[in-house]
């Protein structure tokens, strides 16, 4: 097991790096409010590219033929790529990194557990020092739909959807419920960590990320998991490829080796109304969010709150080999 390429002994939810992909878009929009760069109904029309200002170049959006308009909501709801581009280009990355920072992206959560990574939240001031490169825009876009240089570690995702569910009140993730005196019976309990809050201008900006989040579940990418929950969820599919298709390469999932496949990724809070349990999953080489990752998210969910094991949840969930769609 030491010397698996696998890598089984891994602590994957402090130590495992991966681009975070589309589960970063809630935080994107939520920055675009913050620094007045959209609002809740501004539009953008999706052709299923993206270009830059007088450039060729198409940033290809996952789903080929487009979205068409979409608005904030939809866009978050559907995963639509070109809106977050345009909204990246319109941040800038200096912008983008000093909002998702609020969040800990990038930096050590401090859980109380030995060996957590900070992974890798970009800037130009990093990409200078270490690449030895200027920042392009075109590395904003990427950043901007959790691609290029941006890496999480799932506990960073659960620790960032869980202040979004909260509205920004954060808390420092820990394990310890308790401790106990040897001798005694007495426990005391690990009182809650604050840290502090996430702010924003407007306490709506909040609503109108959260609002699109439900709708990822209620009709969007991961609707199917929606299906009979006796309680109301807001999630975020992810997709994150591990290598860079060519300008004229589709990605077709039968052709492709194991670990060239994309890392599925699902981000959720549950219940809605009153959330007590946050989730991040990463399925390595997993395919699609919507059809690996968020079912699995849903089984978690319904352990956690209604006590129920049910093996029936991910029955006849497809692997990646099974489907050719690069999508969320």
């Amino acid at each position: 097991m030491n010397t698996s390429k696998d890598k089984p002994l891994l602590n994957r939810a402090l130590r495992g790096i991966y681009p975070p992909g589309s589960t970063i878009k809630p935080l994107m929009a939520l920055a675009g409010l913050e620094y007045g760069m959209v609002n809740r109904h501004s539009g953008v029309f999706c052709p299923g590219f993206y270009r830059l200002p007088g450039s060729s170049h198409q940033f290809r959006d996952w789903k080929r033929g487009g979205h068409g308009s979409v608005s904030m909501d939809r866009a978050i709801a559907q995963s639509c790529d070109v809106y977050f581009y345009d909204l990246a280009l319109k941040l800038g990355i200096d912008r983008t990194h000093e909002f998702l920072d609020r969040f800990s992206m990038g930096r050590p959560t401090g859980v109380d557990l030995p060996g957590e990574k900070g992974a890798l939240l970009p800037s130009q001031e990093w990409k200078r020092r270490v690449q030895k490169q200027p920042w392009f825009p075109g590395d904003s876009l990427s950043a901007g739909i959790g691609q290029g240089y941006f890496l999480a570690t799932p506990l960073q995702l659960a620790h960032a959807v869980a202040a979004i569910s909260q509205r920004g009140v954060n808390f420092q993730p820990r394990v310890l419920h308790a401790t106990e005196h040897p001798g005694t019976p007495v426990k005391t309990l690990e009182a809650p960590r604050p840290l502090p809050p996430v702010t924003v201008k407007n306490p709506r900006f909040w609503d109108a990320v959260i609002t699109g989040m439900i709708h990822v579940v209620e009709g969007g990418t991961a609707h199917k998991i929606g299906a009979g929950a006796k309680y109301r969820i807001a999630g975020k599919t992810g997709t994150a490829q591990v290598f860079t298709l060519r300008r004229n390469q589709s990605y077709n999932a039968r052709r492709l080796a194991k670990h060239l496949l994309d890392h599925a990724l699902f981000i959720a809070f549950a219940p809605v109304e009153e959330p007590r349990i946050a989730v991040a999953v990463i399925a390595e080489h997993g395919g699609g969010g919507s059809s690996t990752a968020a079912p699995l998210a849903r089984k978690v969910m319904d352990a956690w709150l209604l006590n129920k094991y049910d093996d029936s949840i991910t029955a006849g969930i497809p692997t990646a080999q099974d489907g050719q769609s690069h999508g969320e």
